[in-house]
């Protein structure tokens, strides 16, 4: 990432024990689909090397391994619980493909290479791919409930209160180019295409190559949440609440900006701001044009 913040680390997702949990998962399962296979061509009378069910098994064991990649950068992307639902599902029925994908593709590279070594054939039909799919969407279940576990336990031990040790600066690179700003002049950052803009207290709007999970991953544990799906934004800077009509509204940021909330983030990391503009907005003088200040 080209910008970060001061004091945070990679979390979960670069944890080697995560992974070592993974290939632990799927060594089992590997295990497993080997001896039931010996016993199921036992029981039937029919001659099968150990050998070749060891390639077949192992082959795609670290197949599955490499995939889980995928399943995590979905999580990363769409943690369940957090964001619009619509989005979760869209974002995970995709990554179910990806993951089946990446599986197949590199189970059938590897044992090409492995049983093209002991001299054994190998054939692959298309008619494979439904059964090889419902087996792997067993396994993205599996796979990302855990990495989402991790994930969760990770955010619920995060030490929270005044006494939390808290990200105090934010490094805003693009290429040769550096800006350390402290996080609380940051309003909010907007995606701009395939850079981030951020909006300081002091008018500027400096660019960083990067996407909005990353910025948003990065800012969270400093009070930052999405309020829509290109904006996230410093919820300690929110001033006032206006209606946008058919269900969103406007917030004054300071400094002339103005950021939207989506009815669809009201369900996410945005309904603790969410709910302090409610009570402050329940106070206010109704015919403020709708309009409630937070002091």
């Amino acid at each position: 990432m080209n910008g970060r913040i001061s004091g945070t680390n990679g979390g979960v997702f670069t944890d080697w024990r995560v992974w070592l949990a993974v290939l632990g998962l799927v060594g089992l399962n590997a295990f497993v689909n080997v001896m039931s296979r010996l016993d199921d061509v036992r029981r039937r009378g029919i001659e099968l090397p150990i050998l070749r069910v060891a390639v077949d098994e192992t082959t795609s064991a670290v197949a599955a391994t490499i995939a889980a990649a995928a399943i995590f950068a979905a999580i990363r992307l769409a943690p369940p619980g957090r964001g619009p639902l619509w989005r979760t599902i869209a974002v995970h029925a995709g990554g179910t493909l990806v993951f089946s994908g990446l599986h197949v593709g590199l189970m059938i590279l590897f044992r090409t290479v492995a049983l093209a070594a002991l001299r054994q054939p190998f054939a692959w039909t298309w008619s494979q791919v439904p059964y090889e799919y419902r087996k792997d969407l067993i396994a993205y279940l599996v796979i990302g409930g855990l990495f989402w576990m991790l994930t969760r336990r990770e955010r619920q031990t995060a030490p929270s209160g005044p006494s939390a040790a808290r990200p105090s600066t934010f490094d805003i690179r693009d290429g040769v180019s550096f800006l350390r700003v402290p996080v609380g002049e940051i309003l909010a950052a907007k995606a701009a295409g395939n850079y981030v803009e951020f909006a300081l207290e002091d008018g500027r709007r400096p660019l960083m190559r990067a996407s909005m999970a990353q910025i948003e991953a990065a800012l969270g544990p400093a009070g930052f949440v999405r309020t829509h799906r290109s904006w996230l934004v410093n919820s300690g800077r929110v001033r006032a609440l206006s209606s946008a009509g058919s269900g969103d509204f406007r917030l004054d940021l300071g400094a002339g900006l103005i950021a939207p909330l989506s009815r669809r983030y009201r369900n996410g990391d945005a309904t603790r701001v969410w709910s302090r503009l409610e009570r402050e907005r329940s106070g206010a003088d109704p015919r403020v044009d709708g309009k409630a200040t937070l002091h």
